[in-house]
């Protein structure tokens, strides 16, 4: 899926992708960033995958987990309540929010992504049930 392009026009992404608040797409391309390191981190474990190369893109699937994975380490047991604040209730709220910032030209896709992609990757009340949340936290160490 998409790779971050330049800084976003952040009004013509607000008007084409509806009630989101300036701080939920920061979350994304956070996200995005996010989900880059762990595909780099999977495949780099991986005997015979190559590392993602400059400009290659995550999947709109891959996306929406490693979204779900920064929402769980920022925010714990309340990464639910914290996007559900932000209006993000499932992962079609992702896609939205992921096409209007290529629209505004702040992120990058393939002729292959499509909104689509993140329909229905994973049911929230599921993914961020209070054991995920609790497996998720990590206990500093000294």
């Amino acid at each position: 899926m998409a790779h971050a392009t330049k800084d976003p026009d952040v009004p013509a992404i607000l008007a084409k992708a509806g009630p989101y608040p300036v701080d939920a797409y920061q979350f994304v391309q956070d996200g995005l960033r996010h989900t880059v390191r762990q595909v780099q981190e999977q495949r780099a474990q991986e005997p015979g995958l190559q590392p993602l190369a400059h400009g290659e893109h995550v999947t709109g699937q891959q996306l929406c987990v490693g979204l779900r994975d920064l929402a769980l380490e920022r925010y714990g047991m309340l990464a639910s309540a914290v996007l559900a604040g932000w209006g993000i209730h499932r992962t079609d709220d992702f896609g939205r929010m992921v096409f209007a910032m290529i629209e505004a030209g702040a992120m990058s896709k393939t002729p292959h992504d499509t909104l689509e992609d993140f329909c229905g990757v994973y049911d929230f009340a599921e993914a961020f049930h209070p054991e995920q949340a609790a497996s998720a936290i990590r206990v500093p160490t000294a």
